[in-house]
């Protein structure tokens, strides 16, 4: 499990205050519910991939390629 798919990584080689870079990193909602996360595939090919589940059930409802748009 790799976290929220969703969450937006501070641009490289710019100003990051520490206030936005705490909240990239620690300040996250634990989300109930269906939810796009990052998982990597150890087991096999060893790749990031983003997987939209349900929280509460485990649900998968669709996998995507990690550079894959959410839409």
């Amino acid at each position: 499990y790799g976290g929220d798919a969703t969450v937006k990584r501070p641009e490289l080689n710019k100003e990051v205050t520490d206030q936005d870079w705490d909240n990239f990193v620690y300040n996250r909602k634990s989300l109930r519910g269906k939810h796009l996360e990052l998982w990597q595939h150890l087991s096999g090919c060893r790749q990031w991939i983003k997987v939209e589940r349900d929280t509460a059930t485990h649900e998968i409802f669709r996998t995507l390629k990690a550079n894959e748009d959410n839409s």
